[in-house]
């Protein structure tokens, strides 16, 4: 459900985008630095919403890169446990149960 919410939410933002930039057609000089150029508004608007996906798609793809890695040795880790002769299951109901009785009460 979260994954369509944010296509819906994606595709109003491309509409608005889009919107806005059909609306400013007016021709506008762009200044890089080192040269300038006389650009219609719509291809700055559009331009930098491409490289703003970009962007953030590249933060994306990186972080959850990293996340797999992670993943991956943790669950290298886990497996070395097991074998290991440790019988210790994170995810049982006991080792929960044992988890909170651990717990200090924290009495003020």
């Amino acid at each position: 459900m979260k994954l369509q919410w944010s296509l819906i939410l994606g595709l109003i933002f491309a509409l608005l985008t889009a919107v806005f930039a059909v609306i400013n057609v007016d021709p506008v000089q762009v200044n890089f630095g080192f040269d300038q150029i006389e650009l219609p508004l719509i291809l700055v608007i559009l331009g930098c919403a491409v490289i703003g996906g970009v962007i953030v798609g590249s933060y994306g793809i990186f972080r959850q890169y990293k996340l797999q890695k992670q993943i991956k040795v943790l669950n290298a880790e886990l497996s070395k446990l097991r074998d290991a002769g440790n019988t210790f299951d994170p995810l049982s109901p006991q080792a929960k149960h044992d988890s909170l009785a651990e717990e200090p009460n924290m009495e003020r």
